[in-house]
Formats: C-alpha cells, sequence, structure tokens
C-alpha cells in the first residue's frame, strides 16, 4: 500500500510538470494520456488495445496485446488489472485521474456508491477483462458515465450504447 501511495504521488507531480511543460514540447493530449498510462498501468499503450463497453448491468474494460506473443505486456495488463479491481472495489480511482489528468467522470458517485457496484477480474488469452457489476440505478448511471469517458478520451471507437454482455 505504502508503495501505491508513493508511485501515485510522484505519478501526479509528473503528470501537472507533463501538463505544464506539453504544449512547450509539443505533447499532444492523446500522447500525454499514452505515457501517463504507461507509466500508471505497467504497459506499452501502443503494443495494447483498450475497449470499454457498457452493460446493462455495469460495463466490461478489456485489455489486450495487439501480439499475441508480446508476453511482456499481456503480464503487465494481468498484473495491472487485478490490482485496479481491488483499488475501484475500495472506491479509489486515483490511477484514471492520473493517467486522464482530470476528475474522471462518474468516479465521485462510484466512489460514493462503491458498496453497490462489484469488480471482477477476468483473465483473457491475450491480456484480462475488469468487469463491472451492479444492480443500483445511480452506480449504473456512474459506470456508463465513466465508460463513456474512457471511451471518448481513449478514443476506442467503441459504441456508447448499452450492449448485452
Amino acid at each position: 500500500m505504502m508503495k501505491t501511495l508513493l508511485l501515485l504521488t510522484l505519478l501526479q507531480a509528473n503528470g501537472l510538470a507533463d501538463q505544464q511543460a506539453g504544449s512547450q514540447a509539443g505533447h499532444s493530449h492523446d500522447q500525454a494520456v499514452k505515457d501517463r498510462g504507461a507509466h500508471v498501468m505497467g504497459f506499452d499503450q501502443d503494443k495494447t488495445t483498450h475497449s470499454f463497453r457498457l452493460h446493462a448491468d455495469g460495463g466490461a474494460v478489456d485489455i489486450s496485446v495487439k501480439d499475441r506473443a508480446d508476453l511482456t505486456n499481456r503480464d503487465a495488463i494481468r498484473a495491472h488489472l487485478p490490482h485496479i479491481a481491488q483499488m475501484f472495489g475500495d472506491g479509489n480511482f486515483e490511477a484514471p485521474m492520473l493517467i486522464h489528468a482530470t476528475k474522471v467522470p462518474g468516479t465521485e458517485k462510484m466512489t460514493a456508491l462503491k458498496d453497490r457496484i462489484r469488480f471482477v477480474y477476468v483473465e483473457t488469452p491475450t491480456g484480462g477483462r475488469l468487469d463491472i457489476f451492479t444492480t443500483d440505478g445511480a452506480a449504473l448511471q456512474a459506470v456508463h458515465e465513466f465508460m463513456r469517458f474512457q471511451i471518448a478520451d481513449h478514443k476506442t471507437g467503441d459504441t456508447t450504447a448499452v450492449t448485452k454482455r
């Protein structure tokens, strides 16, 4: 836990420095998200894909390597997602804030309603998936708000419509 807090503090400071230097260095918002994402998540953002899906009972975050032979990034995904499932379950959404350098929509309400949301890690052949479940209407709205923001900011091209699980 202490290691995580130290990492979050360092990344927060680094993120602020990146924001200030970003315009001077020609750093686009997209590249800054990728750079911070690599630090926070521990794997190469250009060698992986993120997919965000909205479901009637929550949603799913699927992260996969682009090359099935890339065991380094696959294993890093598999190390990251169970940790995120635990953090999110505890109402801790610092990682998305650090990656996106902004208050991520839906996270405040998800924190308040954390006892009504379940986060489950599932290992996949090319990485892993975080399944999100809730039966609470307000929590579901917050989860969908969070997912729609992720789709937009990561520019995944995923649908923002609710689909079947």
